[in-house]
């Protein structure tokens, strides 16, 4: 018995992938794909690592299809493609994870639990759902070794960073310093900068802002604006209390104040007015360019030169307040005569249009304050001068110095300087000797001694429900105290930890750094030959980053993770950075021999140094102590290194190099391709390229994709609180991973923002899927009973019809676009050809127009007939095998299972998966773009037909008898009358008319798009739309082809050309009797729509063999089958039955039609509203 193609009642996906996957375990496909390829090229691909101590995500489903399709395609391509697994082990997230799980914090850490204990269970917890990882991973089809992992907690992934940090230490590159930098009081460490920039980290806040008063004191530098305030006594309503504006967004820093900068060559105002806060007098210095964002300047509201500020255009009036000059002369605010200050509360609007009397009494510059002095503004038990002191001896502050960070933009145009919480500050107040404050522990809360703020929390930082905000009540204590001038809720962007979401601080830390800066020139210079996509995040969010690299901060102040490998003399002199366990032990052999170690005696030596650098972690290695070459004792240094650096290490780690795999290492690197979501652009991808320019002059990947967020349907960002997040497990199992994959990649490019919907997913299931699936079981159903088994002679493709021609040159013309597109990471656009292939003109034109070719019977004495049908089979085998190639990367288990039931009957291929064939070739030979782009002029007329039937409610059955077409060329007849059968016959039209160019039966008629036009022409717009007005045909058509310049005499009139396309005009007809027209392009087509007797019987003919073919499916007759049949007679009927009896009979395969008065057990059926009854039986 011959073999048969496999048919199907329904299409399953999952029931697909599950079969596929079980054939991939058991043949060992995965396996065979990269021993069948040994001794090719390598492809080389790095994994970035994920943490297992989290379930994965729909958004490592996208990165994940990513990778795999490229590893895929570059495999088929024949490369060999070796995908090695690798599982990031260290750092914050799983620390944070066991905390959480323990119940513990940071600080508990060596007191209720041992570093020990918390290190085990981190160790523990960190490949907690490694099952569910692996689990994901088969589900969706993602091929990677995950047998042979790298692990960085590994003692060989240690020791090879180790041997990478000593190589920078080695050439100068990793130093320690004493720096302000971002630090996470929830987190209890330092980061990086990187991570102080992962998407996401700067949040939109409301925080209480305050401008501070500090009050002047005067002495010789000051004098000068003493001398201005003191020229009138003071009274109830006139101070000589002077004081500098200083806005902060951070109230809790104040106390730790000690300088305030301004610029030196900006200008300042000295000015006499009422503290809104308070209602109280005083004198303020505030920036020139700021001060109308405090005072309101007449009707204009805004400075607009400088003679508007002139003290000559105010005065005081009999009670010595000042009265204001406005646009009006007439127009002045003036306080009352009788003016009494207990009642001064009602003069101020506290709504709106509050009105704040002032006078300018001085302008002067910066430099001109430099060196002024002035009152602590929060003194406590905690930040006297002598506590400054005793931080830094000689320390000076309280004064007003200079900085060139100050600018105009926003606050006041003076700084308040705490050197603590800065980077700037920090530099400033070195420079400026002010000393360093730092009121604030590690904690995020207030130290002992800062009044009644100690031992309160800066920040929300533990979640605490009863939370009050300390930057509140330090505001309100300033307000009360006169010390306040502006208090309010200011919204603004603030950093906040990548981890654990709360605000961050800076802070000042000993932290050890990589010195990036020294290279930074070369990063930049490789990063340009890199291959990015999208190109904008390579030039932009990447390149921008290069631009304004920063130290790597290595530092972390926390316990499960690397840790860095420099011992140090307690003194300081010596210190040591190893590279090696090797190096270790020999260390360790050093200090028993100088018995800084004692030997256990019971135990050899060796064994004992084995033990002591079995595990590279906290606490074992912070137990060993080295020998200086003093004899000095050496401790290890306490800090871990930055858990990025464990990543961006991988290339050289995860073959243990330099110290194994020499050979593979060079082999495998650079990498050729790597992928990530858009979250690691400065984190992996950086930390990456980094190290690789630092240790070997080189890049790590030479191409690099940079996938977006996905984001919920609405455009919002995944939160389990806010309960949108996309179970990954569900949409696998529910709508398979080939649907889920192909929608994740041909909905968006992959660098955009996807809007994941599941909708999405069923259109692709219904659209894509269904219709490849029910394309196969059409081949399948025909091919079954015509016994085709590929087992002919090929026909050569000149031997077949045009429409076989046709649709084998489109093929090739999908595979050299889909290669090209692939080649060029660009699968969307690649996903989407296949589709465009497969729904339009394979699906829904070639098997459509063929489908007779398939069903019809052909006597086996006409070779003709056989040859037609063979080639069709032949074609449409082959139009299925290389779809299956081309989505093979994409979509692998339904590549697998078309190959595989096509494969099992005509074994074309040795191969027992599609994945372990080539990738489909374009062949030259068979690409015939004229016909191609005749075929598409076929499809576009009978679309615009079809679209007219549709308009006049005209089904398709119904045979009209012309449709008439203006040419557009001078090939446009000639292409039109070789397929003019197939339009005709799609669109079931009796004839078709070519009128001539300039005709005057069709008239287009164009006029301006306003929408597109007026963003560009502006002024122009009237001109042009009159210019469009009056094109004739040929002009309408020129512009739909391509660019139209509208204005040739451009360079006579000394104007811009002005270019116009098909977008910026729309285009109309006139009305033609008894017609409908339609316009596409440049395409138009009139449908005659009147239906004489004769159409209008053809078409009944056309719907009764309609309604007796759904008899046969509903009654499950094999196509084959022959039938009687008996119609209720009836006249109009009857006639018209009996005038197309040949024609229906062969459509139904009916071996003779009766009529009879009277029909028992018949089927009524309703054709064009005439019912009757109709009996149906196979004629056995």
């Amino acid at each position: 018995m011959k073999q048969k193609y496999r048919e199907y009642k329904q299409l399953n996906l999952t029931e697909i992938a599950s079969e596929i996957l079980t054939s991939w375990n058991k043949e060992k496909s995965f396996e065979k794909s990269i021993s069948n390829r040994e001794g090719k090229t390598p492809f080389v691909f790095y994994e970035g690592p994920p943490s297992a101590n989290g379930m994965p995500g729909i958004h490592h489903v996208i990165s994940r299809t990513l990778k795999d399709l490229v590893c895929r395609y570059k495999t088929m391509k024949g490369f060999q493609v070796k995908r090695k697994g690798g599982w990031d082990t260290h750092g914050l997230p799983v620390e944070l994870g066991v905390e959480k799980l323990l119940g513990i914090t940071k600080e508990d850490i060596g007191k209720s639990i041992s570093v020990e204990e918390y290190n085990a269970t981190c160790r523990r917890e960190v490949l907690k759902f490694k099952d569910k990882w692996d689990e994901v991973t088969q589900k969706m089809g993602y091929w990677v070794d995950l047998e042979h992992p790298y692990i960085t907690f590994e003692n060989n992934y240690i020791e090879t960073l180790w041997w990478c940090l000593k190589e920078l230490y080695k050439k100068g590159y990793l130093y320690e310093s004493v720096s302000i930098q971002p630090y996470s009081p929830a987190a209890g460490t330092g980061l990086s900068s990187h991570e102080l920039n992962q998407p996401g980290t700067y949040k939109d806040v409301k925080d209480t802002s305050v401008v501070a008063m500090f009050k002047a004191i005067k002495n010789e530098k000051s004098k000068f604006l003493f001398d201005t305030v003191e020229t009138k006594p003071s009274t109830n309503y006139y101070s000589h209390e002077i004081f500098f504006l200083a806005w902060t967004t951070t109230p809790w820093t104040l106390p730790s104040n000690l300088g305030l900068t301004v610029g030196s060559n900006i200008e300042y105002f000295l000015v006499w007015t009422i503290n809104p806060a308070t209602h109280i007098p005083c004198n303020i210095i505030v920036a020139k360019n700021l001060f109308q964002k405090y005072f309101a300047f007449g009707k204009r509201g805004r400075i607009e030169t400088s003679s508007d500020l002139l003290i000559s255009d105010f005065s005081f009036n009999s009670s010595g307040f000042v009265t204001r000059y406005d646009d009006d002369p007439e127009d002045f605010e003036t306080l009352p005569e009788d003016f009494d200050l207990s009642e001064r509360e009602n003069f101020f609007d506290k709504k709106e249009n509050r009105v704040i009397y002032w006078k300018i009494l001085a302008e002067f510059k910066g430099e001109d304050i430099e060196g002024c002095e002035y009152e602590q503004l929060l003194p406590t038990k905690a930040n006297t001068l002598e506590k400054i002191r005793e931080i830094t001896p000689g320390a000076k502050p309280f004064k007003i110095i200079t900085g060139d960070f100050v600018t105009t933009e926003d606050g006041t145009g003076i700084v308040h300087t705490a050197p603590a919480f800065g980077a700037d500050d920090f530099k400033v107040g070195q420079k400026n000797n002010l000393g360093i404050l730092t009121l604030v522990d590690r904690e995020g809360k207030f130290v002992d001694g800062v009044g009644e703020f100690s031992g309160r929390f800066i920040k929300d930082y533990k979640d605490d429900p009863h939370y009050v905000d300390v930057n509140v009540d330090i505001s309100v204590k300033l307000k009360k105290e006169n010390r306040a001038f502006k208090v309010e809720k200011y919204e603004h962007n603030y950093p906040h930890c990548w981890r654990t979401d709360k605000p961050v601080i800076y802070y000042p830390l000993d932290a050890w750094f990589i010195k990036t800066t020294a290279v930074k020139d070369r990063m930049i210079e490789l990063n340009n030959t890199i291959n990015w996509k999208p190109a904008s995040t390579g030039t932009g969010r990447f390149g921008n980053w290069l631009e304004n690299m920063v130290d790597w901060n290595l530092s972390r102040s926390r316990f499960w993770g690397t840790p860095l490998p420099i011992w140090r003399t307690e003194d300081g002199d010596e210190e040591k950075c190893i590279g090696s366990i090797d190096e270790l032990k020999s260390e360790i052999k050093k200090s028993f021999d100088a018995r800084l170690l004692i030997a256990n005696r019971k135990t050899d030596l060796r064994s004992q140094i084995e033990q002591m650098v079995s595990d590279l972690h906290k606490p074992f290695v912070d137990n060993i102590v080295l020998a200086s070459s003093e004899g000095k004792p050496m401790k290890r240094v306490p800090d871990l290194i930055d858990v990025w650096f464990d990543s961006g290490a991988m290339p050289y780690a995860q073959w243990h190099f330099p110290f194994k795999n020499k050979d593979i290492f060079e082999k495998n690197f650079p990498a050729d391709f790597i992928c990530e979501g858009v979250d690691q652009t400065r984190g992996w991808f950086y930390t990456l390229h980094c190290l690789a320019v630092l240790l070997f002059d080189s890049v790590a990947y030479k191409n690099v994709v940079s996938n977006g967020l996905v984001l919920d349907k609405n455009g919002n960002k995944m939160s389990k609180r806010v309960g949108n997040v996309v179970d990954p497990f569900e949409t696998l199992e529910v709508f398979g991973p080939d649907a889920t994959r192909w929608y994740l990649i041909t909905n968006a490019s992959p660098w955009d923002s996807l809007k994941f919907d599941t909708e999405g997913i069923k259109e692709v299931q219904r659209k894509f899927f269904g219709t490849l699936y029910n394309t196969y079981q059409f081949f399948a159903l025909y091919a079954n009973v015509d016994d085709f088994e590929f087992g002919e002679k090929l026909i050569p493709i000149n031997e077949r019809s045009e429409m076989d021609q046709w649709i084998l040159s489109s093929l090739n013309s999908l595979v050299k676009e889909v290669t090209k597109s692939l080649d060029d990471y660009e699968p969307t656009q690649g996903g989407r050809a296949i589709e465009y292939f497969l729904n339009e003109q394979l699906s829904n034109w070639y098997v459509r127009l063929c489908r007779r070719r398939f069903w019809k019977p052909v006597n086996k004495n006409n070779s003709e007939g056989l040859k037609d049908k063979t080639a069709a089979y032949q074609t449409l085998y082959e139009c299925l095998q290389t779809i299956s190639g081309l989505i093979a990367p994409v979509a692998p288990f339904f590549a697998d299972w078309l190959f595989k039931n096509l494969n099992e009957v005509t074994q074309k291929s040795k191969s027992d998966s599609i994945h372990l064939t080539d990738f489909p070739v374009a062949d030259e030979s068979l690409i015939n773009l004229t016909l191609e782009k005749r075929m598409s002029l076929a499809q576009n007329i009978s679309s615009l037909i079809l679209s007219l039937r549709k308009k006049v409610n005209i089904k398709v059955r119904q045979p009209l008898q012309k449709v008439i077409i203006p040419v557009i060329d001078n090939d446009f007849e000639k292409n039109i009358r070789k397929v003019e059968n197939i339009i005709k016959s799609e669109t079931n039209i009796k004839e078709i008319e070519i009128l001539p160019a300039g005709n005057d039966f069709i008239k287009k008629k164009a006029k301006a798009n306003f929408k597109t036009l007026g963003k560009k022409l502006g002024s122009k717009m009237k001109w042009a739309a009159a210019k469009i007005q009056e094109m004739d045909d040929d002009a309408i058509n020129q512009i739909q082809e391509d660019e139209f310049l509208l204005n040739p005499e451009f360079e006579t009139k000394n104007e811009e050309p002005i270019f116009i396309s098909a977008e910026d005009i729309e285009v109309n007809t006139n009305e033609i009797a008894g017609f409908e027209v339609a316009v596409k392009g440049n395409l138009t087509v009139a449908l005659d729509l009147a239906i004489s007797p004769q159409l209008k019987s053809e078409g009944f003919a056309r719907e009764f063999i309609n309604r007796i073919q759904t008899i046969r499916k509903e009654r499950d007759f094999e196509l084959t089958d022959k039938i009687l049949l008996i119609i209720e007679e009836k006249d109009e009927v009857k006639d018209i039955i009996t005038e197309f009896n040949e024609y229906i009979r062969a459509e139904i395969l009916a071996e003779k039609i009766e009529f009879s008065a009277k029909i028992s057990n018949g089927t009524k059926i309703d054709v064009n509203n005439d019912i009757f009854i109709v009996n149906i039986t196979k004629n056995i």
